[in-house]
């Protein structure tokens, strides 16, 4: 219930937490967050997921919070390549450290071991189990006691040989699909090695005009052949970009960093017909595909991302292999691979594909997760039906080793169940879990009132009404779905309930604070991405300096979307409870949606488009007849964090938080 002065400790996770005793009387002057004005070329490389920001050396932290997990302000300035690198350099001792922790807490799990199940497509051979529809059945595996729920799976993808002789390089200008070099790949040749550079063209920062030197080849495939388009620079300063376009222009495929600063499509042609590839360099890529002037520079850097490449381009029948597994709903699914295949992905029951990979994330697991990472690949799934589901792997040859393990809800038949606490009384948090600088006080709710146009007497309806909208997305929904019957959460706030922090399976949200207070550059931001749920007392920020700043600072400002004709109550109820759902649907298990697709989703990412997660109608008024209800569920996953397929943001959630 609603507290003047209080104070609780625990640790979690070496996490001190305690409420203030004073409150501040209000906020610090926001720091603005207008969107910087973005040029066709930075436009162009957000849409295709490559980062604009600069890049922290290979395998370093770069500055700012994980996009994995914040609601960013501003995309133009995350570095998703950085952070990506960065992840992957962690993944293999933050995977060994859960699996020590994990293996110490349960003797049971350290000594319960994989059972190896050996590919039964023969060796040198490809097509035997390439799809869901002919994957190799293990029928044993599951998490019954008279299943095993550990497997190893050894392999080998066996790809139809080709050649990669050396090509002479197109002459530049080759810049654009239209002055393309033509690689007769597809005609006449199964694949080519090419030696090139950037820079060295019309439009190079040394030799041109420095707008940007693209270099774009013209291949062909026919319907199942998969393109391998691979870069290799060992000497010199380039950091290189792949893009892979149709003949209209519509980019099909882009990779940033897939090994090093090295970069690779693996792309599967749906159809016969031509492909136009383009080498860029990192922060320089074309605004317009059929314009080779359309850069606009690589920007300081010295010295410049400019120099030769080798590139690699095959067109040819590519080995995947599937095995199927029989799932429970509510299966906790997790897969790592180490070996020559560096994708992952699982299938559902349809079968269509739920969570592809060509990394490994599984650093932002919390600790408590006992699922596999530490492989080239990682990915994860909740099982939302019975039956069979796929593994598979693929973009690799040689020898593979799959590890893949299922295990049931972390709450299932344990008492007490989940609780979700929406702390709206600021409080002490150590943001160092999210980046930050460690302990920091953060304001309440109520000092921003007066920022969104609310006096004080206002602050019991707007908690009530966010309150109403958590309880809709993360409650209401959940048991109408149907999905499981033994959902269970419960929703406490700091205006009607005695703080439960620190109190078994209680998660909490702190919903006030700024950046400057946090020490955190982002609007919300959680603690972990945890499919399954194990980890059950965490804690995620939803800020509230850039969700009230003045109209027009920014789209992610509440206030843009306020009018004399809205109804104010209810479009910031609504608006914020769509922020802490998202905030909360991080440690309930899920990841970031595209926020560019046609399906808007409480998941979809930050950076843009946030009118439509805060609900915002065609009229682009908040608090109007015609706002959206946005809830979870389907969605694809969001093209910059380098996952594949679509996800069900609703069934993670569904039985993550099982009875």
């Amino acid at each position: 219930m609603r507290r003047s002065i209080a104070t609780i400790s625990t640790a979690v996770l070496a996490l001190a937490l305690t409420t203030p005793a004073t409150a501040h009387a209000a906020p610090p002057t926001p720091t603005p967050h207008q969107a910087s004005t973005l040029t066709p070329a930075e436009t162009a490389s957000l849409a295709a997921g490559i980062g604009i920001a600069p890049k922290a050396p290979y395998g370093t932290k770069p500055t700012g919070p994980n996009p994995l997990l914040a609601n960013v302000p501003d995309r133009s300035k995350v570095d998703y390549s950085g952070w990506a690198n960065y992840t992957k350099a962690q993944a293999k001792a933050k995977a060994a450290a859960r699996l020590k922790a994990n293996a110490n807490a349960s003797a049971k799990a350290a000594t319960t071991p994989a059972v190896v199940v050996d590919e039964d497509e023969i060796k040198g051979t490809l097509g035997g189990n390439d799809t869901p529809a002919n994957a190799q059945r293990i029928p044993n595996f599951g998490t019954t006691t008279s299943q095993y729920s550990k497997i190893r799976i050894l392999g080998s993808l066996d790809n139809e040989p080709v050649s990669t002789p050396s090509v002479q390089a197109p002459a530049e200008d080759n810049g654009s699909i239209p002055l393309a070099g033509d690689t007769g790949i597809g005609d006449f040749r199964t694949g080519a090695t090419i030696d090139s550079q950037i820079g060295d063209g019309p439009h190079g920062r040394q030799t041109g005009d420095g707008s940007n030197d693209f270099d774009f080849y013209k291949l062909s495939a026919t319907a199942g052949q998969v393109l391998t388009l691979k870069t290799a620079t060992p000497t010199g300063p380039l950091d290189t970009v792949l893009l892979l376009f149709a003949p209209d222009g519509t980019l099909l495929a882009a990779n940033d960093d897939f090994n090093g600063l090295d970069s690779q499509i693996t792309y599967t042609a749906t159809a016969p017909g031509d492909f136009y590839l383009c080498v860029a360099a990192y922060s320089g890529l074309p605004g317009n595909p059929f314009d080779s002037g359309s850069g606009d520079g690589i920007g300081d850097t010295n010295p410049p991302s400019e120099g030769p490449y080798t590139l690699t381009m095959t067109a040819g029948g590519v080995d995947k292999d599937f095995f199927a597994v029989k799932l429970r709903p509510g299966d906790v699914l997790g897969a790592s691979v180490k070996g020559s295949a560096t994708y992952l992905t699982v299938y559902d029951t349809v079968p269509r594909e739920v969570h592809g990979s060509a990394q490994d994330a599984s650093f932002i697991y919390p600790m408590a997760s006992p699922l596999p990472g530490g492989g080239n690949a990682v990915t994860d799934y909740v099982a939302t039906k019975a039956g069979w589901h796929y593994v598979g792997v693929a973009a690799g040859s040689g020898a593979y080793d799959i590890t893949v393990e299922a295990y049931r809800p972390a709450l299932q038949g344990k008492t007490p169940n989940q609780t979700l606490f929406l702390d709206f009384d600021g409080a002490r948090v150590n943001t160092g879990v999210f980046g930050g600088p460690g302990q920091r006080d953060l304001s309440p709710l109520a000092a921003f009132l007066a920022d969104w146009g609310l006096t004080r007497a206002d602050e019991d309806a707007l908690e009530d009404a966010i309150v109403a909208g958590v309880t809709e997305n993360l409650k209401k929904d959940m048991v109408a779905s149907g999905l499981n019957p033994k959902f269970k959460l419960k929703i406490k706030n700091s205006k009607d309930d005695t703080d439960p922090w620190g109190q078994a399976n209680v998660s909490r949200i702190v919903v006030g604070g700024t950046i400057a207070e946090s020490g955190v550059d982002t609007i919300g931001i959680s603690q972990s991405i945890d499919p399954g749920n194990f980890e059950t007392a965490e804690t995620a920020l939803v800020l509230l300096d850039v969700l009230s700043a003045p109209a027009g600072d920014t789209e992610a400002s509440l206030n843009t979307y306020l009018t004399p004709q809205s109804d104010r109550i209810a479009f910031l109820g609504r608006a914020l409870s769509n922020v802490i759902s998202h905030e909360a649907g991080h440690f309930f298990g899920d990841f970031h949606t595209d926020n560019a697709d046609a399906l808007p989703n409480l998941m979809d990412a930050g950076g843009t488009g946030f009118g439509t997660l805060f609900g915002v109608g065609p009229d682009g008024i908040g608090g109007t007849a015609d706002d959206v209800d946005v809830d979870f569920g389907d969605s694809a996953f969001l093209p910059a964090e380098g996952f594949h397929g679509t996800e069900d943001t609703l069934g993670r959630i569904a039985f993550g938080l099982t009875s």
